[in-house]
Order: structure tokens, then sequence, then C-alpha cells
């Protein structure tokens, strides 16, 4: 019997999991098929209620459903309930586990396109939403403790760094006090919206004053270089976009759905394929 896959959120129409994780399963010759959800808050409950009935093997999950799944969940993985938040749930013996790979896919993508040990690096996190928060929670849990973060309403920035479960040399800055003190940082990471449509000339902050060599990554991937980047660029950094977080994330969840390695550099090719203008 083909297995089910898929993703709910709302909106869904624009997720380009569907065209990522069906190429990879029709490579890998997996009998499985993974169909997007379009799921109303009010019918989360019933939804997950259903997709366990009907024997679904796993999902993701997606705005704005990441925290309100986990009381319908039968377990949660102890960093995703950390963070407060699950995108991967996985049939277990007949059981719904949830799990966070939004952080390790970020983990996974810098040690891709930087380097392995990141322990000893000075970070930056601009932004204190949930991208944020499973960034930095999984930085604390692979040993990054020195961590600060930034954001526009600094006691949201406090309350991230005083409810972690991890060991951590953490501040929190304003947006101004994270531009004056910009070049004691090798690794700055961009989390906010900003950037996106229909913000594609602004930045949430200055970067005037990095220091040449630091890594610097932002993970917006459509435009695939915000003027954050290009700015980073412009004073001797090294760059990443979002791209790679978001295919790592999915081959994580992959690989715990099927027991089976997907093959990461093509489903990036999938992805840069659609975000080139070509119909998925």
């Amino acid at each position: 019997m083909k297995k089910l896959f898929g993703v709910i959120g709302d909106p869904i129409s624009h997720s380009l999991s569907p065209v990522m994780h069906n190429r990879e399963l029709n490579e890998l010759g997996i009998d499985a098929y993974y169909h997007p959800f379009h799921i109303k808050g009010e019918d989360l409950k019933t939804a997950v209620e259903g997709m366990k009935v009907m024997g679904m093997n796993g999902f993701n999950i997606t705005i704005p459903h990441k925290t309100a799944i986990i009381p319908l969940l039968d377990k949660v993985d102890p960093l995703a309930e950390a963070i407060g938040a699950v995108n991967t749930v996985v049939r277990e013996n007949g059981l719904f586990v949830g799990y966070n790979t939004d952080g390790e896919g970020f983990v996974a993508s810098l040690k891709e396109d930087w380097k392995d040990d990141l322990s000893g690096e000075k970070t930056l996190i601009v932004g204190a939403g949930g991208a944020a928060k499973a960034i930095y929670y999984t930085l604390l849990s692979k040993g990054v403790h020195q961590v600060d973060i930034a954001n526009r309403t600094v006691q949201t920035a406090k309350n991230l760094i005083e409810n972690q479960p991890y060991q951590a040399d953490s501040q929190a800055l304003s947006l101004k006090e994270a531009e004056a003190s910009i070049g004691k940082y090798s690794l700055i990471i961009q989390t906010t919206s900003i950037g996106m449509e229909p913000d594609i000339y602004s930045s949430p902050i200055s970067l005037q004053g990095l220091t040449p060599g630091a890594f610097v990554s932002d993970i917006i991937y459509n435009p695939g270089e915000t003027q954050f980047l290009k700015e980073a660029a412009r004073y001797g950094a090294t760059t990443q976009n979002g791209l790679a977080m978001l295919v790592y994330q999915g081959a994580l969840a992959f690989e715990k759905w099927t027991n089976t390695k997907p093959n990461v550099t093509r489903m990036k090719e999938t992805i840069q394929h659609c975000l080139g203008g070509t119909s998925c």
C-alpha cells in the first residue's frame, strides 16, 4: 500500500515541500506520496485525528500550527518540547511523535557551507520569533554558548534567553546596540521577514563595522540575495541564504519518515528550479 506523507498549514498553496519530497520519493523508488493539506486552526484537532485513523505515516507542520499541534500529539521530542514548536510528525509504533527539524536543518546548513565546529563562535541572532527560537535552542544544544539576540522589542529577546534550558552566555540587545557591536561577531543570523516581498530593499540592521571573514546567514531564500546579504558581502563576509536550511530541515524529516537518506543536492536543484520561475 502506498505510504502517505504531507504538510499542513494555513495557507499552504505556496509550499515547495510537495514538489521537493515527491521528486525525491520517485527518484529513490519509494512507494509513497506527499500531499499539501490546507487546515484551518479550528479544524486542526479533527485533522490530526483523521490522519491517524487513515494511517498517515508522517507530515510536516507550517504556519500557524507549529505550537498548537503539540497537545494533539502522543509524544514530543525533548528539543522540540523545549523550543515549543513542532514542524515534523512521525508515526512510530502507531503513535504520532513530534520533532523540530528547523534548527537542526539550519545547523546542518552551516556545517555544509562553513565549518563543522561551531562551539567557539561569537554569534548574533537578529530577531526573536519562532525561527530564531528554534535556531537559538539548537545552537545551545550543540555547545554554541556565546549567542546574543537582537530584537526590535528587547523584552522579547530577554524572555527568550531567560526561558532557555541550556548553558548560555547570552545578552538581549536592541537593534542599535547590535549595530554598535557588530564587529565582535563571527556568525550573524538574520531570522526576521525583513527583506522579503514587499520589503526587498529593507534590512533589519546596518552591518557597517562587520569583521571581514565573518559568516552571515539570512534564512530568507526568496529573493536569493537580500539587502542584508548584499551589504554583508560588500564588507567581506561569507554569505548564505535560507535555501540550505529549507532543504536540510526537509531532508531530516524525509529520513525520519523513510529511514532513507535523500539526495540533498538533488533536493536543492528541485527548489532552485521552482524559484527560477519554472512551473513546478
